[in-house]
């Protein structure tokens, strides 16, 4: 019963979440599909704002798990919020092995988790190059990596505002998944290159479809 309960609040905070996207922005999704329908995957996004997790995560058919540093739990209200919904502390800048321990056993459950590899979020909208961590992550936990992109929240919320800007446009692009046995031929930089790259060239797909200038990644590693 107490799962029962705790999956039921999963879903109506999804739908909560959903309607706040849909309510304050034109949010727009593509590419739902490519999120596999079973087995453990790793969702590698783009960080642009505070609302990053709620603009990737609310339209996903399956429960995930969401990860997010530490500080974040020392709010009451927002480490009852955090907790209930199953999302995993981490410590900024060190090896916090409890936390990778705690990912990998979800990952071996064949759940989905949810990672923002560039560790903050972005100064001017564009995507810095990924740590190469999570590669481990899905060695150990033999998963699959979905790239998503997120365009538009930085605009609605940059890193310098204490709060978001209604009205602006939001595209969310999910990738086709990397299997997990062609995730493992990968070093760990090699992974985290690739899903940069491709990453990169997703957004300015997105972006010339809303009307921006693409990027100039071309001097950027």
């Amino acid at each position: 019963m107490k799962e029962l309960i705790k999956e039921g609040w999963y879903w109506f905070g999804q739908w909560l979440c959903k309607f706040f996207c849909m309510f304050f922005f034109q949010w727009r999704c593509y590419g739902r599909d490519n999120i596999p329908a079973k087995g453990a995957f790793l969702l590698i996004g783009n960080h642009q704002s505070f609302l990053d997790p709620m603009f990737c995560g609310s339209t996903i058919r399956r429960q995930i798990n969401f990860i997010a540093r530490d500080t974040l739990f020392k709010t009451p209200v927002l480490n009852w919020i955090l907790n209930s919904v199953g999302t995993i502390p981490v410590r900024r800048d060190q090896a916090d092995i409890k936390s990778i321990k705690s990912i990998i056993a979800k990952l071996k459950e064949g759940r989905g988790v949810c990672l923002f590899p560039e560790g903050t979020r972005t100064k001017d909208g564009r995507i810095s190059a990924f740590k190469p961590g999570f590669g481990l992550l899905c060695r150990r936990g033999n998963a699959a990596v979905v790239p998503v992109v997120i365009e538009g929240a930085y605009d609605a919320w940059p890193k310098h505002r204490n709060f978001f800007i209604p009205g602006y446009q939001i595209m969310v692009c999910y990738g086709k998944a990397i299997p997990a046995e062609k995730v493992k031929s990968f070093t760990d930089k090699q992974l985290a290159d690739k899903i940069t790259s491709i990453m990169r060239k997703m957004q300015n797909r997105c972006r010339m479809k809303m009307g921006k200038e693409a990027f100039n990644y071309s001097n950027e590693k």
